[in-house]
């Protein structure tokens, strides 16, 4: 398992009336995350752009147990469970100052081909950035071949 860990602090303009942070917002926050967990594998989606690959989100997943307010600094913790196929699927946990879990999310984001945007398998270089972890053979495998012939 890879895990990441990013803070960042609510700004007032990412809440609304009550001073919440704006459910909408917490899909940015998953993005910050995602960012800062492969610039610590010492990638970027930049990378992966430049040589041709883009990763579109496909499902968004939010469950939200308290509220983030104005001014905090939550916690991002970022996971990934399974190594990398046609598929990568990160877990969020954001928490709030005093280590309370506030919402937990997952989202799914798909390989492709920047040109074609049909689906790929993700590039051998990326999935070598999770060797030393300890990660589950990821299900979207065994639909390989039948994904990249679409």
């Amino acid at each position: 398992m890879f895990i990441s860990e990013t803070k960042v602090r609510v700004r007032y303009a990412e809440t609304d009336k009550m001073g919440y942070v704006y459910y909408g917002n917490c899909a940015q926050y998953y993005e910050v995350g995602r960012v800062e967990a492969l610039r610590k594998l010492d990638s970027s989606y930049k990378a992966l752009e430049d040589s041709g690959i883009m990763m579109p989100v496909i499902q968004l997943i939010i469950n939200f147990k308290k509220p983030a307010l104005y001014d905090d600094i939550l916690t991002i913790k970022t996971i990934i469970k399974e190594k990398p196929g046609v598929k990568i699927k990160f877990y969020y946990e954001l928490y709030n100052e005093m280590n309370v879990l506030i919402n937990q999310g997952e989202t799914i984001l798909a390989f492709v081909h920047q040109n074609t945007m049909k689906p790929c398998n993700c590039p051998q270089w990326f999935n070598d950035l999770f060797i030393d972890f300890d990660l589950k053979e990821c299900f979207e495998r065994t639909n390989i071949k039948k994904n990249n012939s679409v």
